[in-house]
């Protein structure tokens, strides 16, 4: 029982491994459905934090997403979309930034992915067994997602100057 058990583990630390390794393409409708939820959302960050999950909570609730793999799946689903916004907002949010502030967004954005690893990677040290997988799944999509309505405030400011 213990090796099914550790096999079991062994298997959802790999896919949560390949998952947060690769950045992987978007699937077309679950990006627009975050970005409808991000634009409907009409009061500001508080309003857009309720889009985070609107792809992952249903589909870990559903009878597909029995295994703890089926549920990092489809956390995975989601947070590819989320990271795909946040690259894209990083991107254009530097374009139009001058030469200091480059350099500090880099920083910032970097000292931000350790503390979101260090978060994450924590789920695994307090659990120690295969829920961590999930829960450490659901924290890189909502710290991601976070970052990406964070710095998408940035974006709105600096492109209506």
């Amino acid at each position: 029982m213990k090796a099914i058990k550790a096999l079991v583990l062994a298997c959802a630390v790999l896919s949560l491994a390949a998952t947060a390794g690769r950045a992987e393409k978007p699937n077309a409708r679950d990006s627009d459905k975050v970005q409808s939820c991000i634009k409907s959302a009409a009061g500001g960050l508080r309003e857009q934090e309720k889009c985070i999950g609107i792809i992952a909570d249903p589909c870990t609730d559903s009878e597909n997403a029995k295994s703890t793999a089926d549920q990092v799946a489809c956390v995975a689903r989601e947070h590819a979309v989320w990271d795909d916004i946040l690259n894209e907002t990083f991107r254009r949010l530097r374009d139009k930034l001058d030469a200091k502030q480059k350099i500090k967004l880099r920083a910032m954005q970097r000292a931000w992915i350790e503390s979101r690893d260090r978060t994450c990677a924590f789920y695994w040290d307090y659990f120690q067994g295969t829920i961590a997988a999930t829960m450490s799944a659901f924290c890189q999509n909502r710290e991601s997602a976070r970052r990406a309505l964070f710095l998408l405030g940035f974006l709105a400011d600096a492109e209506g100057r």
